[in-house]
């Protein structure tokens, strides 16, 4: 019997590989930030109330300084808010060279209620 099982501990996501048959078990841990301007009020809620780490910026033009920071911490997924993805010029390429590093632009919630 394969399987996987998912969960989350504090700020960490894990995923738990299985197979009885090999009895090989394996953990994959995925260091996930969620990232969004401090006044915004709409985006990320489910993510914060699920316990993942939602970081708020007091200042969107530190968002490449965060992000830094935060690879230094062994964060390797970010999922920044449109709002604040703006604030960084070419943020996808700034980035697309760091081996392990994903950055995922969410779309604004006023462009999907549209």
């Amino acid at each position: 019997m394969q399987g996987i099982l998912t969960y989350c501990i504090g700020r960490n996501l894990r995923f738990f590989l299985y197979n009885t048959n090999n009895k090989r078990n394996e953990v994959i841990i995925i260091k996930i930030s969620w990232i969004k301007y401090e006044k915004d009020e709409k985006n990320f809620k489910i993510p914060e109330k699920l316990g993942f780490y939602v970081l708020k910026l007091k200042d969107p033009e530190e968002t490449d300084n965060t992000i830094k920071n935060l690879i230094q911490k062994q964060y390797d997924t970010f999922v920044l808010s449109n709002e604040i993805a703006s604030f960084s010029q070419d943020i996808i390429k700034k980035y697309q060279n760091y081996k392990n590093v994903n950055i995922i632009i969410a779309p604004s919630k006023e462009y999907n209620a549209k």
